[in-house]
């Protein structure tokens, strides 16, 4: 690694061992030890160049002021947090979150792949790449902070990019995984450096003749009916959004419409949803020698549910039928479906995640039961 000289010493010292170290997330914070997440694990770092092993104040401000563009500086003033994106010499990339808390300014980073995995290498099925031909609809990757929906999404987009000749606009905070045009045209958009908000870069963005548009999150009632607009009117969103399974998707999709239109929104939705992705990152077991039962977690492995918005799900999602969604998803395992229940099972069958993890995330604990006594015979 040959770390970006700009930063100060000890900026580049850190980043190198987060790197070496195969940390995930970086921690610093005023007065604190700085943390790194290993596995899915917060471990405290001890650092000689540190005074008491604590981050200080004066690193602080050199950290912000090597790393933020003198708006963003304005921005952590007025808003008290900013995030951003920036790469060092060696092709690392690191995507931050800065904030202030109790006067003090406090960093989060995370180190990005510098190579877009396949879906394959993500634990998800390669059949989703077959969604890549749509030309328009509503394609969401959906989970909890952290659970690799960016990722997810890159990869489709990747797949795109190299066999489709479309316009694909991007709009993220931060850019994550640059996408250099290869058979499409690629335009990313940072909000807050190009553009104020994902609401503005949407609106934006059906006026720039796209075919594809990717929004990093759907975090806004106006973006989430945006999004849905411009899949109505012939382009193909791929977008990210809190929830933990496909049910939860869609009633925060319909919820984001007033009452009085929640019943056109439940039409809007069954017409333009196309897939549902649900992710879940839990910690793995490892077995260790002469250990007869593992666990010892060293990394972690992807729970999902994947829908696809068949005829049968369409008409549930516009009547509301909300609750029936997990039998049909379930039963439709010939279309590339499965619950998150089926993958939990499927997952603590072969020994890859604890019992007490499959059944603190399953949806339905008795069902889970069932289908992993059902898988065992």
């Amino acid at each position: 690694m040959n770390p970006d000289k700009s930063f100060p010493e000890f900026m580049n010292a850190l980043l190198a061992r987060s790197i070496d170290s195969s940390a995930s997330d970086i921690h610093c914070s005023v007065g604190e030890p700085i943390h790194f997440r290993i596995d899915g694990r917060l471990k405290k770092e001890d650092f000689t160049l540190l005074v008491e092993n604590q981050f200080t104040s004066q690193l602080a401000e050199e950290f912000a002021n090597a790393i933020l563009t003198p708006s963003q500086l304005d921005q952590l003033a007025s808003r008290g947090s900013v995030d951003g994106a920036f790469s060092i010499n060696g092709g690392h990339r690191f995507r931050f979150n800065i904030y202030r808390r109790q006067g003090q300014i406090s960093f989060s980073f995370r180190l990005l792949s510098n190579d877009i995995p396949s879906l394959d290498q993500l634990g998800l099925s390669s059949r989703l790449y077959e969604k890549c031909a749509l030309q328009d609809g509503l394609f969401l990757v959906v989970g909890p902070t952290g659970s690799g929906k960016s990722t997810t999404i890159a990869s489709l987009i990747d797949r795109i990019n190299s066999q489709r000749a479309c316009h694909i606009i991007t709009l993220e905070e931060p850019i994550e995984f640059i996408h250099p045009s290869q058979k499409s045209l690629v335009n990313q958009r940072q909000i807050g450096v190009d553009v104020e908000n994902f609401h503005q870069a949407l609106v934006d963005a059906v006026r720039q003749d796209p075919d594809i548009i990717l929004v990093g999150e759907l975090r806004d009632v106006d973006t989430i009916r945006t999004a849905i607009t411009a899949a109505e009117t012939g382009h193909l969103v791929f977008a990210s959004l809190h929830a933990g399974d496909c049910k939860t998707a869609i009633e925060r999709l319909i919820s984001a419409y007033p009452a009085e239109e929640q019943d056109l929104a439940q039409q809007l939705v069954a017409t333009v949803l196309r897939t549902i992705v649900v992710q879940h990152l839990l910690p793995r077991l490892s077995v260790k020698s002469q250990a007869p039962d593992p666990s010892v977690v060293n990394q972690r492995v992807l729970a999902s549910e994947v829908m696809h918005a068949n005829q049968a799900i369409s008409n549930l999602i516009a009547t509301a039928n909300f609750n029936q969604l997990s039998s049909i998803i379930q039963n439709s395992s010939d279309e590339g479906m499965w619950t998150l229940d089926d993958s939990l099972a499927r997952l603590w069958r072969q020994r890859l995640i604890s019992e007490h993890t499959a059944f603190s995330l399953a949806r339905n604990p008795e069902i889970l039961s069932q289908i992993s006594l059902r898988t065992r015979a």
